[in-house]
């Protein structure tokens, strides 16, 4: 786990196309930096805490069982605005062309699973 200055903790992994970041921000603090992606979405997963994100100058009340999505051109930050510690996931992957991601990448296997 790394600790920056901005008194955040976070975990990334890099996966199949995606980066994954477990993020900890203590009471009171922000999330490092305000920014935008040229191509990649984000899903932000809040998981404890409470907090606001902001999307586009628009402040989101978040707090455990949130979920969040912005597009690449969306202006965002995050800051916890509770008393406890504000942990979130965020994935970021490549903006997807609409309809080229489906369900139909999908194949349900006739073999039963074997435990």
């Amino acid at each position: 786990m790394n600790h920056d200055k901005e008194n955040k903790a976070s975990n990334r992994t890099l996966a199949g196309g995606a980066d994954f970041s477990l993020q900890v921000f203590a009471p009171g603090t922000e999330g490092g930096f305000y920014h935008t992606h040229k191509e990649h979405e984000e899903l932000y997963f809040f998981l404890s805490g409470e907090g606001e994100y902001q999307v586009d100058g628009t402040n989101i009340p978040v707090k455990e069982g949130s979920v969040v999505r912005v597009a690449p051109a969306g202006k965002r930050a995050v800051r916890n605005t509770g008393s406890t510690p504000l942990t979130m996931l965020c994935i970021q992957y490549q903006s997807a062309t609409p309809g080229s991601v489906t369900p139909a990448d999908g194949t349900i296997l006739a073999e039963p699973v074997k435990w």
